[in-house]
């Protein structure tokens, strides 16, 4: 056989191949978006015929995963519902609708998310149209600590109602998450009556001192880099009476100095450790001042010396419902606390039924709680242990590629009843991994598993 023959059927090899690759593609994507319409099919109705539209304006997904929250709970209460972005929606769509529900949260200063950008601009700037025949709730999320709380979805609920618009209730507010405000939410749709006043809701413990046992650096040979340097550090109560959390919670600190911006924290050990344990990358700005909270808390807090936190339940990244089911956990940096807390109640519980996927930028020095996460996948408490050095190779790598290089077992994963869990940076991670995720399984598949409480994140 001659060397042409050989590079013939060479070429017809890859051709097959590459053939064989699109057909599994193809086949692959088919069963999603099937999958996909029968979710929404369900939602709809068994016509398929919405009898309300619910909408979101989201930045880090936290509105997107309320709305399939709000359609399940208006299917539940009889009222088949389709769920869309903001950005897809126009005047003539909202009077064909006659009922709406819109989720929105805020961007930055007040802005709108990015979801939400071009109806804000295009329908929003419109101030003749006539809505009168839409009656609508909105669910306006935000965070205190910013000047112009809810300002979006406020400005949202002026504007539907200027137009002619008639409130089913009066919107509601809801500040990082208050579980008494979802709580009475999530009541207006499922009854489809007026909102009722708000149900109580697991408070937070009060401000108490928390001692500084040790400080632990855990990135030593990363001082000085652009990630800057992370600190483990471990608190006992200082004064008398038990403390006490779940896996997920965060610890809450508020400087004498700044009164009026609390930093939240997610805790990264659980109550039988005994202590109070946080994960805090040093934030350093450009002048070289360090970060107010940060600084305090990695540099000028002595070892002995008290800081003020208060625990704050946090019902949305708890494990609640998915005790027993498989977690993927996906993380990055001072991510890994939220996810070592919930990997520690496992290991506590004996469920190993455990995937992680974290990232850092170098493996010699980045490699957090290294000896811990390795023990437990020595132990079996870990099933599966991927990581993403981002700058270990020429190109850049990241927990969102690790998954698409393992998108089948993620959909075996998940097939087979997986929760996931997400915790660490908004910009790049948390965003990168939600479209990972999307290409993996399908928007309105992942909306589904956002809908049964399946898809958590704290993002920041």
């Amino acid at each position: 056989m001659n060397e042409f023959t050989w590079r013939a059927m060479a070429a017809c090899m890859t051709v097959l191949a590459y053939a064989a690759l699109c057909l599994h593609v193809y086949w692959r994507q088919r069963r999603l978006h099937l999958a996909n319409a029968r979710a929404a099919a369900v939602l709809a109705g068994g016509d398929g015929q919405a009898e309300a539209l619910v909408l979101f304006a989201s930045q880090t997904g936290q509105a997107e995963a309320l709305a399939w929250k709000t359609a399940r709970w208006l299917h539940e209460g009889g009222t088949p519902s389709r769920v869309m972005p903001l950005d897809e929606v126009d005047a003539p769509t909202l009077r064909a609708a006659r009922r709406a529900f819109f989720i929105a949260s805020t961007y930055g200063e007040g802005d709108p998310p990015d979801g939400a950008s071009v109806f804000a601009e295009r329908v929003m700037g419109d101030r003749t149209a006539d809505l009168s025949s839409l009656r609508y709730a909105v669910l306006a999320l935000g965070d205190r600590q910013y000047t112009h709380f809810c300002a979006f979805g406020r400005a949202l609920d002026a504007w539907l109602h200027a137009r002619g618009a008639t409130r089913q209730a009066e919107r509601i507010d809801v500040d990082n998450g208050d579980a008494s405000q979802l709580a009475a939410w999530q009541a207006h749709c499922s009854g489809s009556a007026p909102v009722p006043q708000p149900v109580s809701a697991e408070p937070a413990s009060p401000s108490r001192p928390w001692r500084l046992l040790r400080r632990t650096l855990l990135n030593a040979g990363s001082v000085g880099s652009v990630g800057g340097p992370i600190f483990e550090l471990a608190f006992t109560p200082a004064t008398d009476g038990a403390a006490t959390w779940r896996s997920g919670d965060i610890a809450q600190i508020t400087l004498d100095t700044d009164p009026g911006r609390p930093r939240d924290y997610s805790i990264a050990s659980i109550p039988t450790d005994g202590e109070l344990q946080l994960l805090i990358r040093q934030e350093r700005h450009r002048d070289g001042t360090l970060g107010a909270a940060s600084g305090f808390l990695t540099s000028t807090l002595a070892i002995g010396e008290t800081a003020n936190f208060r625990i704050r339940p946090h019902p949305a990244f708890r494990l609640e419902g998915n005790a027993q089911r498989p977690l993927i956990l996906i993380g990055n940096g001072t991510g890994l606390a939220g996810l070592r807390g919930h990997l520690r109640a496992r290991a506590a519980a004996g469920s190993h039924d455990n995937w992680l996927v974290f990232g850092e930028r170098h493996s010699a020095c980045d490699f957090l709680c290294r000896d811990e996460l390795e023990a437990w996948r020595e132990r079996g408490v870990l099933q599966r242990l991927d990581l993403a050095f981002s700058r270990d190779q020429e190109q850049p790598l990241y927990v969102q590629h690790r998954l698409l290089q393992a998108h089948e077992e993620v959909g075996r994963w998940v097939a087979r009843g997986a929760a996931i869990y997400v915790c660490g940076s908004l910009d790049g991670m948390a965003s990168g991994v939600d479209a990972a995720l999307k290409q993996i399984l399908g928007a309105q598949a992942l909306g589904a598993l956002a809908a049964a409480d399946r898809y958590r994140r704290d993002v920041y």
